[in-house]
């Protein structure tokens, strides 16, 4: 008696599709955090009272049920104006202090959890020009920054590019070299360990640990290498020399960031999308973006700035169209996809660190309103992390400074 004859035979036709062949594959969840290190002036951004949009807002309008705006958020404790950039997705107390040590972020948080069975468990990105802070927004559980890589080529290369048989070689000898030399570091490290002084044996933990997950991501890249990479429909594509068509790279790592996760390369992206020491080529903008921040609210300077921030939205809708219109098994890429847009910097004019600019799409949760929070005695930022994380299917009711979900939400 063949198999399905069996089942029948059981009365078990009804669980045919489980046995007789794959069940539906339902699509991942995954997470894209974007922050703008210059914020968004407030008056543009934030709906006033009583109304529902704004003119950012208005940009998105053709998505205005797919994104939530919050007003009233930040993280306790988190100041130092730029510097407040690196904890964006941290939530740890001053930074730019001399004895600040940066914690665990979020997207690392979730790439630990259902990142690791991707060829890439995270990606972190940047558009910017020159160093600056928050270029980069993982930060390891050892509290180390995770370098953000800033050429599309190299990217899509990563992503899609099979090397060559030669090419393959020596990737995996600096993978096998990069294991020699952390068991030399290792080793010496641990002999000056029992003689350091308490307050070294703290430092050394810390690094200890940051060994541990570079050991953990060599193997990982160990046993994708010999894996077929993914073919897509897309050319390779040219990295964008000119700094000051920084819309035009945001657009690009756009794309490449919807194919990463179309392809399931990667499950959690971040990017930094920096105007520090550029002059978009956006109509109307003749001046510097972080001297424009600092308008003193000059008519001239604003109506600049209104032009470079409206840019970065009508970026954003980009996005949020290009998910919306990639199809999986019974939903769009970004039904699937929390995207998190914000920035650290609630005024920029004057160096806030509160009431930051705080939007989410898609994700699955209910949209297409504001959630307005006290603007003086602002609710933590990490309430919405665990709202996110707890739709992501991750079990947990902490991260950072929370102190529980974000009321309203989920209603």
């Amino acid at each position: 008696m063949n198999r399905r004859h069996f089942l029948r035979a059981a009365g078990a036709c009804v669980a045919l599709p489980l046995f007789g062949r794959a069940a539906e594959k339902r699509p991942p969840k995954r997470l894209v955090a974007i922050h703008v290190p210059l914020g968004m002036m407030p008056q543009f951004f934030f709906p006033m009272a009583g109304e529902t949009s704004s003119p950012y807002l208005d940009l998105l309008a053709a998505h205005r049920g797919q994104f939530t705006v919050f007003s009233g958020l930040s993280h306790p404790g988190v100041d130092g104006n730029h510097h407040a950039g690196q904890c964006f997705l941290t939530g740890a107390p001053h930074p730019g202090q001399p004895t600040f040590r940066n914690s665990l972020s979020l997207d690392q948080f979730v790439a630990e959890q259902i990142g690791l069975e991707n060829r890439f468990p995270s990606l972190a990105l940047t558009v910017k020009n020159g160093d600056h802070y928050g270029d980069s927004l993982s930060v390891s559980r050892a509290g180390v920054g995770i370098p953000a890589e800033a050429s599309p080529r190299r990217l899509y290369r990563s992503l899609f590019v099979a090397g060559t048989p030669e090419e393959k070689a020596a990737t995996l000898r600096r993978i096998e070299a990069g294991g020699s030399v952390l068991d030399l570091v290792l080793d010496k490290a641990a002999r000056l360990e029992k003689s350091a002084a308490p307050a070294d044996r703290a430092r050394l933990a810390q690094y200890f640990q940051s060994v541990r997950e570079l050991e953990g991501r060599l193997q990982r890249s160990l046993a994708w290498e010999n894996r077929p990479k993914p073919s897509v429909d897309y050319p390779e594509p040219k990295d964008i020399a000119d700094a000051n068509f920084v819309i035009e790279k945001s657009k690009l790592m756009f794309d490449l960031i919807r194919l990463a996760l179309q392809t399931d390369s990667t499950r959690v992206v971040t990017l930094s999308l920096s105007t520090f020491s550029v002059v978009p080529h956006v109509p109307g903008v003749k001046s510097e973006t972080h001297g424009l921040t600092h308008h003193g609210n000059e008519p001239e300077k604003i109506a600049e700035l209104r032009q470079i921030e409206a840019a970065q939205i009508g970026a954003l809708g980009y996005l949020i169209q290009t998910l919306r219109d990639t199809k999986e098994t019974g939903a769009s890429l970004l039904d699937q996809t929390q995207v998190l847009y914000g920035s650290c910097l609630g005024n920029a004019n004057s160096h806030s660190n509160q009431n930051l600019p705080v939007l989410l799409a898609g994700g699955g949760f209910k949209h297409g309103r504001q959630l307005a929070f006290d603007t003086t005695n602002n609710t933590p930022l990490a309430n919405l992390f665990v709202s996110m994380l707890q739709r992501l299917g991750l079990e947990t009711d902490k991260f950072a400074s929370s102190t529980g979900t974000l009321r309203g939400l989920e209603a």
